[in-house]
């Protein structure tokens, strides 16, 4: 049977952890120009109300890096339900921060004996010095049923100096459906 995004909202983070540990691998070529709504499993109602809950992770294939990279979303509270509108700046450009690229784990020793097959890096994303804490992001990534990207399980793990940090915090993705091509943003740092 397989796992809903509702058992992972319900489960404690040792369950979490347990499908991480089970590394079942991504299909990059499923990620390709998708978008995903993202869901908050772990951290405190607090920070919910004065941040967020949901967000939107991207998924590009960029044909001339040859990596498949992406980029965080902000978006309105209104729940996962169906895809969430981004927020906008004055200029109505979606309010974007923290971008990654996909990786391989291969042959990297995570926390906790962790070995699966992808992560996301965002130390070398082009992430600008105030977006810290994405820039520190190293966050393994895995999808939660088999044969199926529909729902994928990430764990936020952050790379400090040579020291990886694991976090308390999992969140879920959420398929939503392509990446529109006018969506598809430049790294930040233009390279």
């Amino acid at each position: 049977m397989a796992t809903t995004l509702d058992d992972l909202l319900s489960m404690s983070n040792d369950e979490r952890y347990a499908i991480v540990a089970r590394g079942l691998p991504l299909d990059l070529e499923a990620l390709a120009d998708t978008s995903y709504t993202g869901v908050d499993l772990s951290m405190p109602a607090v920070f919910h109300r004065l941040f967020w809950k949901s967000f939107r992770k991207t998924f590009h294939r960029d044909p001339a890096r040859g990596c498949l990279r992406g980029w965080n979303v902000k978006v309105e509270q209104i729940g996962w339900e169906t895809p969430p509108p981004p927020k906008r700046d004055g200029r109505g450009r979606a309010l974007t921060f923290g971008h990654y690229e996909v990786r391989s784990a291969a042959g990297l020793r995570f926390p906790r004996g962790w070995s699966g097959g992808h992560y996301l890096d965002y130390r070398v994303a082009g992430n600008r010095f105030l977006d810290f804490p994405a820039r520190a992001g190293f966050c393994p990534l895995v999808s939660v049923n088999p044969g199926s990207s529909d729902l994928l399980l990430g764990w936020e793990v952050f790379r400090l100096g040579g020291l990886l940090v694991p976090l308390g915090d999992f969140w879920a993705l959420k398929r939503e459906g392509p990446l529109a091509p006018e969506d598809v943003l430049p790294r930040p740092d233009g390279g």
